[in-house]
């Protein structure tokens, strides 16, 4: 236990950062857990609702000092070609669409 008074307030003042570094660190590794899921199910559109979200949860958690802006950067782009991989759901060709060949 601390003696001096402005260490009290010390104590209290990391107790306080630790949980905010905390909730933004779990914060946004669960967004992005649920991303990554998104991800390999290949639900583009809910993966792409979700992305924003995330990089804000990283920027936010940079910004406050929860974890270095370097780290924040190298998440939000691994998880943009992440995304950028997935391929659209290929629909078969509408019939009357297609070119119609001469018949011969």
């Amino acid at each position: 236990m601390p003696n001096i008074k402005s260490a009290e307030k010390r104590v209290r003042s990391t107790a306080r950062k630790f949980e905010f570094n905390r909730a933004a660190k779990s914060r946004a590794s669960t967004l992005e857990r649920q991303f990554n899921r998104l991800v390999r199910e290949g639900k583009k559109e809910e993966a792409g609702a979700l992305l924003p979200r995330v990089t804000a949860a990283y920027d936010k958690a940079a910004k406050r000092g929860a974890c270095h802006r370097n780290k924040a950067d190298h998440k939000k782009s691994r998880l943009t070609r992440a995304y950028n991989s997935i391929s659209w759901v290929q629909r078969p060709p509408n019939p009357s669409c297609q070119r119609r060949r001469k018949s011969t």
